[in-house]
């Protein structure tokens, strides 16, 4: 986005607030599929920013849902029901049932309670509904690798389900492609096994390959690029074997997000500059940040009136929260900070809206809005107060 756009964004919205850029969202997309090659989909992981739902690029083939919510937001944007994992840790019947009627188009197993749910439920309507069976990367998610050969080895126990491939995907944030290599000879090697040991053909993969984003670097696009395309080689070779889906949301998201905050109060206390302003910890997360200690990229809006010199200055930002931990930089330079300034927080497309401890201390929930050259900005949603309640 450009950068001469935020004043005016920010004057239009007023803060705290996001801004998600659609372009740069569908550039990312696009640069992933180009990489990936052709014969690769692509699946957005909304968990990372449901927001983005509204503006989803044609590029992608598929839709990870994986909560209740997730699904309630697909059925209110109109989203193609076909092109939804319903995914996720805990399933109940209900929310079994739900997806069936919703008609998504795959379901994910990650336990025998899932096979059971998704098979009863299935059954009862007359049908058959393809599922993928998440194999373990060693913690609470998927299923054991011999739990996974016993399910293929009883499939017909299952009338309501046809069991059409595999879920992978182990944690995110992998900076070395060697990982990702690893992870993909390793699925490789157990599609094999599946075949020698049980004569069935994995026809699907759905695999997040966690790549990984970089909040606090200067050259953070060329980095992730260079990441991408040293793994794309062994990607392309996956889905020559089976019809590959690659499930990312950081990796996609994580550029195309701007959060504004205003400048509420400044001072020095021991020596060093504080300001204060009316954003915090609670609307604003980025991987790996802690206390402030690593510095972002930050955009400096000078408020009216502002015409001091260009005297630079080390300040510690912290937000709106009684709390020590609300410190979302320090030693940032800036010139001439001054109360009623808007500083501008960048790559906040991926999961900081959504992993803030949003109603801590009662405070406002930001405005979130989509940009695009084409259309403008589009609010998607207002400010939310949260001491605003019924009461008896």
């Amino acid at each position: 986005m450009d950068k001469s756009l935020f004043k005016g964004l920010a004057l239009k919205l007023g803060t705290p607030s996001y801004v998600f850029d659609s372009d740069e969202f569908e550039k990312r997309a696009k640069l992933v599929k180009t990489e990936f090659g052709a014969d690769t989909g692509l699946c957005f992981s909304i968990k990372a920013n449901p927001f983005l739902l509204k503006c989803l690029p044609d590029c992608f083939d598929k839709i990870e849902v994986c909560s209740p919510g997730e699904l309630t937001i697909c059925e209110k944007t109109n989203a193609d029901m076909d092109k939804v994992i319903f995914s996720g840790v805990n399933k109940t019947q209900a929310d079994v049932e739900r997806a069936m009627d919703d008609k998504v188009g795959t379901f994910t197993a990650e336990s025998y309670l899932h096979l059971k749910l998704i098979n009863e439920s299935a059954e009862k309507r007359g049908i058959k509904v393809p599922v993928l069976v998440r194999l373990t990367g060693g913690s609470q998610f998927g299923m054991d690798e011999n739990d996974v050969l016993d399910v293929i080895r009883n499939r017909k126990d299952y009338s309501g389900i046809e069991i059409v491939g595999l879920h992978y995907f182990t944690g995110t944030q992998k900076r070395k492609p060697a990982a990702i290599e690893k992870e993909l000879h390793y699925v490789t090697e157990f599609i094999d096994r599946v075949k020698s040991e049980l004569d069935f053909d994995i026809e699907r993969v759905e695999y997040g390959t966690g790549l990984a984003v970089d909040y606090f670097s200067d050259n953070a696009d060329e980095t992730e690029k260079e990441r991408l395309c040293a793994v794309a080689p062994k990607i392309r070779e996956l889905a020559k074997k089976v019809k590959l889906t690659v499930e990312m949301g950081r990796f996609f998201a994580a550029s195309c997000g701007y959060y504004f905050t205003k400048v509420m109060d400044v001072k020095t206390n021991c020596g060093v500059n504080y300001a204060i302003v009316d954003g915090g910890l609670n609307q604003l997360k980025y991987d790996g940040q802690l206390q402030g200690m690593q510095i972002p990229r930050i955009t400096h809006i000078k408020g009216e009136g502002n015409d001091g010199g260009e005297s630079t200055d080390k300040w510690t930002l912290c937000g709106s929260l009684c709390t020590t931990n609300d410190i979302l930089a320090r030693n940032a330079e800036f010139s001439s900070l001054e109360i009623g300034d808007i500083l501008v927080f960048e790559r906040t497309g991926a999961y900081s809206a959504m992993e803030g401890m949003a109603v801590f201390l009662s405070r406002e929930m930001p405005v979130i809005s989509i940009y695009s050259k084409k259309d403008g900005l589009k609010i998607v949603r207002e400010m939310i107060y949260t001491d605003v309640f019924n009461t008896p």
